[in-house]
C-alpha cells in the first residue's frame, strides 16, 4: 500500500475534569522549559555561575515568553479581537503564540538580567539562543497537537488531513518542518558553544540564532495557510514581514562579533 496521506485527529486534550482541562500544548510548552533549564544549568556549571542565577534567568524567561507571545499575537494578527476580549491573553492553553512577540519580550527581559547580574547583554544572549531553538521545537511540536498553522495543500506522502478542523485534503504540516529545523539550530549553536565555550566572541551564537531561526520561519511561511484574513493578499505575510527584521539584525550582529578583539 502506497501512503499518500495522513489522517491526523489528535484530541488537544490529554484529559478533562469539568472545565479543568490538560492539553499536549501546554506540557510540551512546559517540557521545552524544563529541559531548556537543565541544559543551561549545565552551561552556568562549566563556566561557574551560580545556580542561583539559573532560577533568575528562567522565570525572567518563562514571563517574558509568555506575556511577548500572547501579546505578539493578539497586536500583530487580531488587534482588534484583542482589544474588544483583554482577559483572551490569559488563556494560552487554548494556543496564539507569536514567536515574533516571544522575542521582544525575551530581549527586554534579559537585557534587564544582564544589567541586574553585569554581565554583557551578548554574553547573556549567546547562552539563552541555545536553549530558546531546543523550546521552539517543543511549542512547534504543541501546535502540531493543537492541529493549528498547518500549510497549504499538498500532494507529498506525508501531507497531513487535520480532521480537527474539518479538513478534507492532505496539508503541508509545516509544524513539523519548522519544529525539525528548530531541533537541527539548537544542535548547531551547542555543538559550537560546546566546542568553543567562552572562546567564542560576544554576539556569535546569538547572531547565528536570529538568522537560522527567522530564515527557516521566513521560508516555511510561503507554504503556510494564512493564520488571519488580511494576509491573504499580501504578497509576503505577517511572519515573513517580521522575520526580516531579526534576520537583518541577526547579521549586523554576526559582523560586529567578527570584528571584537581577540
Amino acid at each position: 500500500m502506497i501512503l499518500n496521506s495522513i489522517i491526523w485527529d489528535v484530541n488537544p486534550e490529554i484529559f478533562r475534569i469539568g472545565n479543568f482541562a490538560i492539553r499536549w500544548y501546554g506540557i510540551l510548552f512546559a517540557l521545552g522549559f524544563v529541559i531548556g533549564y537543565i541544559i543551561l544549568g549545565q552551561i552556568f556549571k562549566k563556566e561557574n555561575i551560580p545556580s542561583k542565577l539559573l532560577d533568575t534567568v528562567t522565570t525572567y524567561m518563562v514571563i517574558a515568553t509568555v506575556i511577548g507571545a500572547r501579546l505578539g499575537h493578539f497586536l500583530f494578527y487580531e488587534p482588534e479581537y484583542f482589544l474588544q476580549n483583554p482577559l483572551q491573553i490569559l488563556k494560552i492553553w487554548e494556543g496564539g503564540l507569536a514567536s515574533h512577540g516571544a522575542a521582544i519580550g525575551i530581549f527586554i527581559a534579559l537585557y534587564i538580567f544582564s544589567r541586574k547580574i553585569n554581565k554583557p547583554y551578548f554574553w547573556t544572549l549567546d547562552r539563552i539562543a541555545i536553549v530558546v531553538a531546543l523550546a521552539g521545537f517543543f511549542i512547534r511540536i504543541g501546535n502540531l497537537m493543537n492541529s493549528e498553522i498547518y500549510g497549504i495543500e499538498t500532494s507529498l506522502p506525508w501531507g497531513f488531513i487535520f480532521v480537527l478542523w474539518g479538513e478534507t485534503v492532505p496539508k503541508h504540516p509545516t509544524q513539523i518542518y519548522e519544529g525539525l529545523s528548530y531541533l537541527i539550530i539548537f544542535f548547531i549553536l551547542y555543538s559550537i558553544y560546546l566546542k568553543k565555550g567562552t572562546q567564542l566572541k560576544h554576539g556569535y551564537l546569538f547572531g547565528l540564532f536570529m538568522i537560522l531561526l527567522f530564515s527557516v520561519r521566513f521560508l516555511i511561511e510561503f507554504i503556510k495557510e494564512p493564520q488571519v484574513g488580511f494576509e491573504e493578499n499580501m504578497i509576503l505575510n505577517m511572519g515573513q514581514i517580521l522575520s526580516i527584521p531579526f534576520i537583518l539584525i541577526g547579521t549586523f550582529i554576526i559582523l560586529r562579533a567578527r570584528k571584537l578583539p581577540e
